[in-house]
């Protein structure tokens, strides 16, 4: 099963960071959060990538074209034009990025890898947050409901898109705007998608966000997976900073594939929105 990364958002609310590298390559613990997120997939045995980028695009592609050499002991023999690999400590991963545009949206980003996803269910995931969610079971739970898609909801106070609960199954029952103080659980990312799904986005204009998640719940084909474990992602310099005093004890609680197991705590629910991601 591939993986789409969105990865092209400006990243403006961490502006310091992101006038140099865009938003996946904002390091904690010396480590792009990008590569973190792709260590969690891979954990669970999901090593095919599809990244799209966007504002700083080539810059990821830098990183990923270098990613061997840096990882691995080599000789390099100029006069024959030949590289000689001693030491591979690099992932198993196959990369594939594309370049979806600047300016483009969430779902108009997910329309334009299209062609690189074939016709079977893929996961996908923004580049800014990370957790420990068992995706494995985030798959299963997929499949058992049979939905088009299915969004995996955490909770969490503040800012972003509230979903509404469904009293008797795992169904969206419709969008609204956060209030802070409602204790609602909101869109953690983490989806799992047919590829049906992505005949509902129009154009580079459309944020999978509003419209094509707004139109699977019209016709009952979102499914949501309750997380109960960790959830963080890096929207400002406190984030970050939060997530690397975390990286410093030791035991940061999302690097799941150090602890020898499966991720914790996760049961169901119903329903997102998430207008703060509409540019990732």
């Amino acid at each position: 099963m591939k993986v789409v990364i969105l990865a092209g958002g400006y990243g403006t609310r961490l502006s310091e960071q992101t006038s140099v590298v865009p938003k996946p390559l904002v390091e904690i613990g010396g480590r792009p959060i990008l590569w973190h997120i792709m260590k969690l997939y891979s954990h669970y045995g999901l090593n095919e990538f599809v990244i799209c980028c966007g504002y700083k695009g080539t810059v990821i592609k830098d990183y990923f074209m270098s990613y061997l050499s840096h990882q691995g002991d080599f000789t390099l023999d100029l006069q024959r034009n030949r590289i000689e690999m001693h030491r591979n400590g690099s992932e198993p991963w196959q990369v594939t990025l594309v370049d979806t545009g600047e300016r483009t949206m969430t779902g108009g980003r997910l329309k334009r890898v299209r062609e690189h996803l074939g016709n079977s269910t893929f996961c996908m995931t923004y580049g800014d947050g990370v957790s420990d969610v068992d995706i494995r079971a985030l798959i299963k739970f997929h499949h058992q409901q049979g939905a088009l898609a299915t969004v995996t909801a955490v909770q969490l106070p503040g800012r972003f898109g509230a979903i509404n609960l469904s009293s008797d199954r795992p169904r969206a029952a419709g969008f609204r705007e956060k209030d802070a103080s409602d204790g609602q659980v909101i869109n953690g990312g983490f989806f799992v998608v047919e590829p049906q799904s992505l005949d509902l986005i129009d154009d580079d204009s459309t944020s999978w966000e509003n419209e094509p998640l707004a139109r699977l719940t019209e016709q009952d084909q979102l499914a949501v997976y309750r997380h109960r474990g960790y959830w963080q992602n890096m929207d400002t310099l406190r984030d970050k900073a939060i997530l690397q005093d975390l990286w410093d004890t030791g035991d940061p609680p999302w690097c799941v594939w150090n602890k020898g197991g499966a991720a914790n705590g996760s049961t169901k629910i119903s329903h997102p929105a998430i207008a703060d991601r509409a540019t990732i």
